[in-house]
């Protein structure tokens, strides 16, 4: 077995030994049916940004838009080609391309390989890298180094990493060989989602939501969850992404809207209790990031807690930079919260994240 222990609060092996999909696996037929069950009025929304927003990499630098290029034969780019260079008297002209792209870069699915824990799985005393359900770093997900355990210096300061390039793997290679977003893609994200409000509520001032914000917005909104339900999060800060069309000001981006408070044991306790197989919000992380608030005593905690609640512990995918302004004010003017989501990410084998166009049906 991958694990002899698993961390505190998770559902490690409650959906079975080799579980991929977590909480997902609370989307079943009678969730499709009560999605389906909400589309009255026959109408659309798209859920995604243009996936060449934000623009630049103001919100992650290490994350750059797309590039797309001709793809290429015999050095020769095919976009615009006459095909008559190959096929002599061909009519045809023929433009095919390619894209070199950030898998998380604009509206996106985490997958449950995107955020693990330093956790000691096995009970030996010393932690390793783990993921959710105890899939363990360096042997099912892959990358080209393995960087060790975190030491610090004399200073206190973290010491100077080592890394150790990884036997039989490429430089650049990446795959992951468990957990994949390829998972959530054969499961289909399809069924019932609820949207809160929480732009309509609070306002788009820069704020955290603890477990106190987040029950009176959804009060305020008549929302009710049921287990199996994906929850949106609407702090209009998509609309903000938006209004600066591809040229983002990184000081406005980092001090606006609201983001749920992932220091918030109450709200983490919530999202555990709830049941809810998805939760997404349109903001860069959901949470806060980075934290207000981290331990100065030198024990161990996680930089993203709900990352590490939601993706290592319970297995509930994150989705990011969702865009809601339209579908929030319809479901407003309807008095409505509920509706039927169709989001699959990409069917990309090995991918710890995914692009996705998501739709919504009323």
């Amino acid at each position: 077995m991958r694990w002899k222990q698993r961390p505190e609060g998770s559902n490690w092996g409650d959906f079975g030994a080799d579980d991929q999909l977590g909480r997902t696996n609370l989307i079943g037929p009678e969730q499709v049916r009560k999605g389906a069950a909400e589309v009255r009025e026959g109408l659309s929304y798209c859920l995604s940004l243009p996936l060449d927003y934000p623009g630049g990499n103001a919100l992650n630098v290490r994350r750059h838009p797309p590039r797309l290029r001709p793809t290429r034969r015999d050095d020769v780019d095919y976009l615009n080609f006459p095909l008559g260079h190959v096929y002599p008297g061909a009519s045809d002209v023929l433009s095919d391309d390619q894209v070199l792209l950030s898998l998380q870069y604009s509206t996106q699915w985490d997958s449950f390989a995107h955020v693990g824990s330093l956790f000691d799985a096995q009970g030996t005393g010393t932690p390793q890298v783990t993921y959710y359900n105890g899939y363990q770093g360096h042997h099912h997900i892959l990358g080209p180094f393995d960087y060790g355990l975190p030491q610090r210096g004399d200073d206190g300061a973290p010491a100077r990493m080592r890394p150790v390039c990884c036997a039989g793997r490429p430089a650049d290679a990446s795959v992951a060989k468990a957990l994949g977003i390829e998972n959530l893609a054969v499961k289909g994200m399809q069924g019932r989602a609820v949207l809160l409000d929480l732009a309509r509520v609070f306002g788009t001032d820069f704020q955290d939501i603890g477990f106190a914000q987040l029950m009176h917005a959804m009060q305020e909104c008549k929302v009710v969850i049921e287990p199996g339900d994906m929850l949106l999060l609407r702090t209009g800060f998509a609309e903000l992404v938006m209004e600066m069309a591809g040229a983002p000001d990184a000081q406005r981006l980092h001090h606006s809207c609201a983001a749920l408070d992932g220091s918030d044991a109450q709200l983490l306790q919530w999202i555990a209790d709830s049941g809810i197989s998805a939760l997404v919000a349109d903001n860069y992380a959901v949470e806060r990031h980075p934290p207000a608030r981290v331990p100065t005593d030198g024990s161990p905690y996680a930089v993203l807690p709900l990352h590490e609640l939601c993706l290592f512990k319970l297995g509930i995918p994150l989705g990011e930079l969702w865009y809601l302004k339209e579908l929030a004010d319809k479901l407003h003017e309807l008095g409505r919260t509920r509706f039927l989501l169709t989001a699959p990410p990409l069917r990309l084998p090995g991918a710890v994240g995914s692009p996705v166009t998501p739709i919504a049906t009323l």
